[in-house]
């Protein structure tokens, strides 16, 4: 079946639809599954997730439902799945407990609430029971009123008030997490691949992949093999509004990708995935959901080497700024 197939050409097309249909949730979407998760890489394979159900959902529908609290109780349920699956234990029910006594409150109240809320380290949100979690960050960080964040977490509202209290109390205690060393240095590998595809050394680049890679251009495509995976390379020879520059995120390596030399905050990023220590067998590149990297807490080395590389970007005779 090729591109022509005028089976695939609707199935394309209609995939389009959806993604533009959902494009100004998403972003809100990834600040509530990124919190859930506690991390900014895994709360957008949340959010993939629930698009992919909600896709599917939708031909079974009779008609199409309000779209925000649909999406959403799609991606809370997503994200339950996604805590059990690797065995993060609930500390609460996500049925409270109706009789807990909620705190008075007041508009000033609200107020910080929100303020330290949208201040909180996205890994903080862990250290919360499911149901406090969900509920800080719909009603302090994403603005959803109770009644509404009861019904998209099937919750009474008085169990919504009392996790809110329960919640946002635990947020202004210090952190219980022990303090993570730096990282002060980047691996072999990720440092000479970000040296090579900075240099356009493509052949370089190709030369470091195993025969079965795997690429995931986050929400565009994916593609396997060697072969297949070439036209990434070709795209981005093209283009010229990125640098890569390894960095540490949820306390993972990746490649931070910055659209200008002056930036201190990146774009967007990129992970890599090693076999047998130094061959890459998987890319995943969030260059067309970019809103990834609002709210990503990068550890970048910005060491004096680092800014002489900077230093010498757009390559000469390039005048294109990002």
């Amino acid at each position: 079946m090729t591109n022509d197939d005028p089976t695939l050409s609707a199935l394309h097309a209609s995939r389009r639809k959806f993604l533009e249909l959902v494009d100004t949730i998403r972003p809100d979407l990834h600040r509530y599954c990124a919190r859930m998760t506690g991390s900014i890489a895994d709360g957008e394979d949340v959010v993939q997730d629930t698009l992919a159900r909600a896709y599917y959902a939708l031909s079974q529908l009779d008609e199409l439902p309000a779209l925000r609290p649909w999406l959403f109780r799609i991606a809370h349920h997503r994200a339950i799945d996604h805590l059990r699956r690797y065995d993060r234990r609930m500390v609460e029910s996500l049925d409270v407990v109706e009789s807990l006594v909620e705190a008075p409150s007041s508009d000033p109240e609200e107020a910080r609430a929100t303020e330290e809320a949208v201040r909180a380290a996205i890994t903080r949100f862990v250290e919360l029971a499911p149901a406090q979690r969900s509920c800080v960050v719909l009603k302090d960080v994403l603005g959803h009123s109770i009644d509404e964040i009861a019904g998209l977490l099937e919750m009474t509202e008085p169990a919504v008030k009392a996790a809110l209290h329960r919640g946002r109390a635990r947020l202004r205690r210090p952190s219980s997490a022990a303090a993570e060393p730096p990282r002060p240095t980047a691996s072999p590998v990720v440092t000479r691949y970000a040296a090579l595809f900075n240099a356009r050394d493509w052949d370089g680049v190709r030369a470091m992949l195993a025969d079965d890679v795997r690429l995931d251009l986050v929400s565009r495509l994916q593609r396997a093999g060697r072969r297949a995976v070439g036209s990434y390379f070709t795209n981005y020879d093209a283009a010229h509004d990125w640098w890569l520059v390894p960095a540490w995120l949820d306390r993972r390596e990746v490649l931070a990708v910055l659209r200008d030399r002056r930036d201190r905050q990146p774009g967007y990023f990129v992970e890599l995935d090693l076999v047998d220590h130094d061959r890459i067998c998987a890319i995943r590149d969030y260059r067309y959901v970019a809103y990834i990297a609002r709210e990503a807490a990068f550890t970048l080395p910005w060491t004096a080497a680092a800014e002489a590389v900077q230093a010498e970007w757009p390559p000469e005779g390039d005048s294109h700024n990002g």
